[in-house]
C-alpha cells in the first residue's frame, strides 16, 4: 500500500459541526490540519436545530456567529394542538435578554447543513477544504505519527488524529474503545425533511394525542421546508413502520385532521432511536475522540451537536500547544478529564428531561418546551475538578468556569471593547483588576508575551479597559479595592483566580501548563 508522507500535524475524520469547529481552531492557530469524510457529497440534512448560547460564543471567538445569526432565526414559539385543534402557545425564551456577562440569551434556529457549510466556509478562508470520499479504514500507530489506510488504498499520515466521525464512530471501534450504554427500542422517532404548504411558519407546530405525535418546525432560509418528526407507524405485528412520504402523509392526517397532501418531497429520511451511551476513555496514544463518536444521548434538551461543539473547543487549543511543542503530550490527557465527565453529565441530564417531556405531553398543553432548562444554554458548565483549574475563586467565579463577557472601554480611545472581542484569538487574556495589578501585568507580558495578551481592567494605561458600569467587576466577582489576577484559557474558561500580591502564581500556572507534567498550584 502506498503510504502518503506525513503531510498534516493534525487528521481529522469526520466534517461535522465537531470536526469543522476543530478544523477552524486549528487552523486559525497556524496548524497544519486535513479533515476527511467518507461520504462523497456534503450532506443536506437539517438534523440538529443549532447552537446554543455557549455554542454561539464559540463561534464568535471562530469568527462566524454574525454569520449563523443571519442564515438563521430565533426560536419559534411553539403551538400545542390536542385532537387537531391549537390549544395553546408557548415561547420558552420570551422572557429571556441578553445580558452584560451573557451575549447570547438563547439558541439559535439553523439547519445543520447550512451551519457546517458556514463553517467550511471559514475553514476555507485558512486555505483548508474537506477532502470528501476519503474513509478511514485502519489505524496504525507509531513512536511519532499514526498512519491512517483509506479504503481506497490511499493513506495518510498525521502526527495526531482526532475521530469525529460520529455515533458508530469508525476510529472508535478500530481503537477498541468500549462504547457502553443502552439503546431503548420503543423510544423512537421517524424523521425527514419535507415540503410542508399551508402552515404558519411563524410556529413550531406540535401534535400530541394518546397515541402519538406530530412535529413540524419550519427550516429557516427555505420557503416551504420543514423538520418532520413523529412517532412511527405499526404494521399490523407492531413493528414500526420505515419512514416515507406515504407514511409520513398518513401520520400527518391521522394527528393532524389536515389532508396529508399537504405534505410533499420528503427527504433525507431516518429512524431515530433513543441511544445513551459514553466512550470509556477519549485518547489512546496519538488519536482522540470528540462529539458523537464519544457519546451519544437523548435529543431531549438540544445538547447533542452543542456538546460536540464545546469538545472541539477544549480539545483545539491543547492539541495546537502540544504539537508547536508549547506543551508537553501529557496536556493531552486534560481534555478526556475534562470533557467525559460533562458528556456524563449531559447523558444523565437529557435522559431525565427525556422523562419529563414524555410524562408533559400527556397532559393537554405540554410540549417539548419542557426540555428547556437554564442548563440548556450550556453556559453553567465548567471544569471545577480539572488539574487546570488550581485554587482560586472570587464571590461569583472559581477556576474552572465558563469567563464572563462584558463591556468596557479602551482606555487610551473610548472606544467600546467586549471582555470578548479581547479574549478573541488563540492566545491566553490576563486581566487585572485593581491598580495593584500593574507589575504582575508588565511581568506577563514581558515573559509570556508570545503566548498572553494582558489587559487592566479600570486601572488606565496603554493595555487598560475602562469599566465604566462596573459590569466587568460584577461578572467577575470582584470585591471593591481589592486587586485580583484573571487568567483566561484559550477556550474562555477560567484558568486562575489569585490576589495581585502573589505575582508569581501566573508564571507558575504557565509553566507547569507547558512542562512534563501539570501539577496543582
Amino acid at each position: 500500500m502506498p503510504a502518503s508522507p506525513p503531510t498534516a500535524q493534525v487528521l481529522i475524520v469526520g466534517s461535522g459541526p465537531t470536526g469543522l469547529t476543530l478544523a477552524c481552531d486549528l487552523a486559525r492557530r497556524s496548524i497544519d490540519v486535513r479533515i476527511i469524510d467518507k461520504s462523497p457529497e456534503f450532506p443536506r440534512s437539517s438534523r440538529a436545530k443549532g447552537p446554543n448560547p455557549r455554542s454561539l460564543e464559540v463561534l464568535e471567538d471562530l469568527g462566524v456567529a454574525d454569520r449563523v445569526l443571519a442564515a438563521g432565526s430565533a426560536p419559534l414559539p411553539m403551538r400545542k394542538y390536542r385532537d387537531g385543534l391549537p390549544i395553546a402557545d408557548t415561547d420558552p425564551f420570551g422572557a429571556s435578554r441578553p445580558a452584560p456577562d451573557a451575549p447570547y440569551d438563547r439558541p439559535w434556529l439553523i439547519a445543520q447543513w447550512r451551519l457546517e457549510e458556514i463553517l467550511r466556509d471559514r475553514l476555507a478562508e485558512y486555505g483548508v477544504r474537506v477532502e470528501l470520499g476519503a474513509e478511514a479504514a485502519g489505524l496504525a500507530q507509531g513512536p511519532d505519527s499514526v498512519t491512517v489506510p483509506l479504503a481506497d488504498g490511499r493513506s495518510i499520515t498525521a502526527r495526531y488524529v482526532v475521530g469525529c466521525d460520529g455515533g458508530h464512530s469508525p476510529v472508535r471501534k478500530l481503537l477498541g474503545v468500549p462504547f457502553e450504554g443502552k439503546t431503548t427500542e420503543e423510544q423512537m422517532m421517524v424523521c425527514g425533511d419535507v415540503e410542508a404548504d399551508g402552515l404558519d411558519r411563524g410556529y413550531w407546530h406540535q401534535w400530541f394525542d394518546e397515541d402519538g405525535a406530530v412535529l413540524l418546525c419550519p427550516i429557516p432560509g427555505t420557503r416551504s421546508g420543514w423538520w418532520f418528526q413523529a412517532g412511527p407507524e405499526r404494521d399490523r405485528a407492531g413493528a414500526p413502520v420505515p419512514p416515507s412520504l406515504e407514511s409520513f402523509r398518513r401520520l400527518f392526517a391521522r394527528h393532524t385532521g389536515l389532508p396529508g397532501t399537504h405534505l410533499s418531497r420528503a427527504s433525507l429520511l431516518s429512524t431515530y432511536r433513543v441511544n445513551e451511551r459514553l466512550a470509556d476513555r477519549y485518547r489512546v496514544g496519538r488519536v482522540l475522540l470528540a462529539g458523537d463518536a464519544a457519546h451519544v444521548h437523548s435529543i431531549a434538551g438540544g445538547l447533542g451537536m452543542n456538546t460536540g461543539i464545546q469538545d472541539a473547543y477544549n480539545l483545539g487549543w491543547k492539541l495546537a500547544r502540544v504539537v508547536t511543542g508549547q506543551a508537553d503530550p501529557v496536556l493531552l490527557d486534560t481534555y478526556e478529564e475534562e470533557r467525559l465527565p460533562v458528556a456524563s453529565w449531559t447523558l444523565d441530564f437529557a435522559s431525565e428531561r427525556l422523562r419529563a417531556t414524555l410524562e408533559a405531553i400527556r397532559l393537554p398543553g405540554g410540549g417539548l418546551d419542557t426540555a428547556v432548562t437554564p442548563e440548556t444554554t450550556g453556559l453553567s458548565r465548567g471544569y471545577h475538578w480539572s488539574s487546570l483549574s488550581p485554587a482560586g475563586s472570587t464571590t461569583r467565579l472559581r477556576a474552572g468556569d465558563r469567563a464572563p463577557d462584558a463591556p468596557c472601554r479602551d482606555a487610551a480611545t473610548g472606544a467600546p471593547v467586549r471582555l470578548f472581542e479581547a479574549f478573541t484569538g488563540p492566545h491566553f487574556t490576563l486581566l487585572g483588576f485593581g491598580p495593584g495589578t500593574a507589575d504582575a501585568l508588565r511581568a506577563a507580558e514581558a515573559a509570556y508575551g508570545d503566548t498572553v495578551r494582558v489587559y487592566g481592567v479600570g486601572t488606565g494605561g496603554p493595555a487598560g479597559l475602562t469599566d465604566e458600569a462596573g459590569h466587568a467587576r460584577t461578572a467577575y466577582g470582584i470585591e471593591p479595592g481589592t486587586d485580583t489576577l484573571v487568567l483566561v484559557r484559550p477556550d474562555n474558561h477560567v484558568g486562575l483566580i489569585a490576589p495581585a500580591a502573589d505575582s508569581r502564581a501566573v508564571g507558575a500556572y504557565l509553566d507547569h501548563l507547558s512542562g512534563t507534567a501539570f501539577r496543582r498550584i
